[in-house]
């Protein structure tokens, strides 16, 4: 018997740092082990998901061979003639034909090599990944702000803060390791604020829980400020030496529309308790704000974002240990796809703009591309406005589709739109582990590589560059996901632009093109603490925990502080005389992850949850005739589900929550596909629904 232990980092949450070993018995991962030198994790995982990551590594439902559909039915084939077919098909179709989906579930490597095949090979400008479904606000928010849309401190800072705010965010549940971070703080005598409309793990933690009305955060956030400029607790000389718009900013934010008791009546939190949290977060030493998808997934998400950006500049909680903007990203590689460059509006590595001529220029040459042999300099469309382009628009504006470990038949706002948009497609090729309900619609599924049989990096919430390290073979005839798109691009011709023998081949192109990740190797990287970006040079020795100390990242140095924003309700918002006054919300549950394409597959994470539920306040449940654990019907303009009911004191009354990793019973389904103007994410978070008794049943 052959047993050896594989250090590796955890493929789930955002957190994407906490480090574990890998049991690997005769080849194969059996199990996990803590691994004690992690700095973010100390030698923990989160009970859950990080306990039982192996569990779906050798599920017997892995893709093994090329599947190619035909009349209808997949059928095995082999790679080569499943790269004929792609070749020949992509070959046919114009750049702006073809649309690219990456993924915040593969490496750094994989996801800058999906940008590259897009933009230099099929030469498409329309390039995209899920955090257009959880944090472009941030993204856009925070670049706003401060020049860098990244979260601004480290994890192991909010340890020291003197007080942690959340606001949009489940953290014990989400981010159980930075949920121990709160604890700490807690411990060492911090206040801890949280805000939400449901009583969670996280709210039970605070010394100041309110719940609130989904959607009504700038009129909290801006009537926090308003108090804290009222009695004087603004860091006068932050606002003064390093930010811009305050005046403006004082005005909005002092108007009577943000009075506490005003605010009290649009959001459901007290007066007194909004006095409360004002006065804590203006006169603590240091204050960290944590926040997640209850502030980003709105028709308002970017006004959300910097609305926490102003709070944190006004109280001079930038460039400080223990305060910051801290958004915590949904999965692993979120922020590593980010900067990758797999995204609209169009970049390359590091945010560098196609629309740049002498960024341009460099890829190309870099890439052995001539200038116009690449993508056109213009931005492309958003995953969100591609799949509006495949309903809305005259067919064939977009054609193609190549999908690499995104599940948007699950995890997209209104399915009902998103399976009409695939249906729309004349060819559709999906790169996975299994066969999602998204690679069920593909023409070409090419089975991939899980983060147990792989190389490579991914970049965590708090800009961390971690490595994942090979532990088994991938099974049967599936490859490494990197492989396989240096492969499809050779198929279009283009092998000596993709001649990587290595992941770290490929890494040592991503550090030469990107400034923030010039001074990052393998050698480097392969330590506990690895490095955050920016890391400009080699000689720079830890990289860059905590950004903006002594300046943003704006040219001048400043932060701009973003007024006058003014509280907007969601784009549905009940009562009218079709829906009664219930607001659905959606999140994510302790037990599964995202789609559930992984941990439904772990049998120990699948048997504790099995199947979701709506969660209905106990006075809604009375007038409404449902009973706890009886199966209802919850129904939105965009479609319906059967759904078990929970009946719980712990949601606020007129709000319901569903969690969306279940096919059976998928809370987006219901869910609002209306965009924020400037991110354009979805309005996940607040949409009009109605919940009826099953009378048949």
């Amino acid at each position: 018997m052959d047993l050896k232990y594989v250090q590796t980092t955890c493929p789930y949450c955002g957190t994407g740092g906490c480090s574990f070993n890998l049991v690997v018995k005769d080849g194969k991962v059996v199990g996990t082990q803590p691994y004690k030198r992690s700095p973010v994790n100390e030698g923990k995982v989160c009970p859950p998901k990080g306990t039982y990551a192996h569990e779906f590594v050798n599920s017997p439902d892995r893709l093994t061979k090329p599947l190619i559909k035909k009349d209808g039915k997949f059928v095995e084939a082999t790679w080569d003639e499943a790269y004929d077919l792609i070749a020949q098909k992509f070959k046919s179709y114009k750049p702006d034909e073809i649309a690219c989906l990456s993924s915040a579930r593969v490496s750094n490597e994989e996801n800058y090599l999906l940008m590259k095949l897009a933009r230099g090979v099929f030469k498409t400008r329309h390039v995209d990944h899920c955090a257009r479904l959880c944090h472009a606000s941030t993204v856009a928010g925070l670049a706003a702000s401060f020049g860098s849309g990244a979260m601004t401190n480290s994890i192991l800072d909010i340890a020291e803060s003197k007080c942690v705010f959340v606001i949009g965010s489940n953290t014990f549940e989400q981010h159980p390791l930075i949920g121990r971070k709160i604890v700490q703080a807690k411990l060492n005598g911090a206040k801890i604020i949280v805000f939400d409309p449901r009583y969670t793990p996280t709210a039970k933690q605070a010394d100041l829980y309110a719940s609130f009305y989904s959607g009504t955060d700038v009129a909290i956030l801006n009537c926090l400020m308003g108090e804290i400029i009222r009695n004087g607790w603004e860091d006068k000389e932050w606002v003064s030496k390093r930010a811009k718009g305050y005046e403006e900013l004082k005005a909005t934010v002092l108007s009577d529309t943000y009075l506490p008791e005003n605010v009290e009546k649009i959001s459901g939190i007290s007066a007194a308790d909004l006095k409360t949290a004002a006065e804590w977060i203006g006169t603590a030493e240091s204050s960290a704000l944590l926040y997640s998808m209850g502030i980003t997934q709105h028709t308002v998400g970017v006004d959300n974002v910097k609305s926490t950006a102003n709070l944190q500049m006004l109280t001079g909680n930038i460039g400080k240990r223990g305060g910051g903007v801290n958004a915590l990203r949904g999965q692993n590689n979120v922020q590593g796809a980010c900067d990758m460059g797999c995204l609209p509006p169009v970049v390359f590595t590091g945010y560098q703009k196609v629309i740049d001529e002498a960024v341009h220029k460099k890829f190309a040459d870099a890439w052995g591309f001539p200038p116009d042999g690449i993508c056109e300099p213009k931005n492309g469309y958003e995953v969100t406005v591609m799949f509006n382009v495949l309903t809305d628009n005259p067919p064939g504006e977009l054609k193609a589709m190549y999908i690499m470990g995104e599940n948007p038949m699950l995890s997209d706002p209104d399915l009902t739109h998103a399976e009409h948009a695939l249906k729309s497609l004349e060819f559709l090729v999906v790169q996975d582990i299994f066969l999602t309900e998204t690679a069920q619609h593909a023409d070409v599924v090419l089975p991939a590589s899980c983060y147990a049989e792989k190389e490579g990096t991914q970049t965590s919430t708090e800009r961390r560059v971690q490595m994942w390290r090979t532990a088994q073979d991938p099974p049967g005839e599936a490859k490494v996901d990197w492989k396989i798109l240096c492969e499809v691009a050779a198929a279009m011709g283009y092998a000596k632009q993709f001649p990587y023998q290595s992941a770290e081949e490929i890494f040592n192109e991503i550090a030469a093109l990107t400034p923030s990740y010039h001074g990052m190797n393998y050698e480097r990287l392969n330590r506990p603490e690895a490095l955050h970006w920016p890391c400009p040079t080699t000689e720079h020795p830890p990289g860059t925990p905590i950004l903006h100390i002594g300046k943003c990242s704006h040219p001048d140095g400043m932060g701009v502080m973003h007024p006058p924003i003014e509280w907007k309700p969601p784009a549905e918002v009940p009562p009218d005389a079709e829906y009664p006054p219930y607001i659905l919300t959606t999140g994510r549950c302790i037990w599964h992850w995202h789609t559930g394409s992984m941990t439904r597959r772990s049998a120990t994470l699948d048997n504790e949850v099995p199947t979701g539920w709506i969660e209905i306040n106990t006075e809604d449940a009375k007038e409404l005739g449902i009973a706890n654990k009886e199966m209802v019907r919850a129904i939105s303009r965009r479609g319906e589900v059967e759904v078990e009911a929970k009946v719980t004191d712990e949601i606020k009354k007129g709000v319901m929550f569903m969690p969306f990793h279940f096919a059976e019973c998928a809370a987006n389904v219901l869910t609002n596909n209306a965009l924020d103007p400037i991110a354009k994410i979805p309005e996940f978070k607040a949409c009009a629904v109605k919940v009826e008794k099953i009378t048949e049943a």
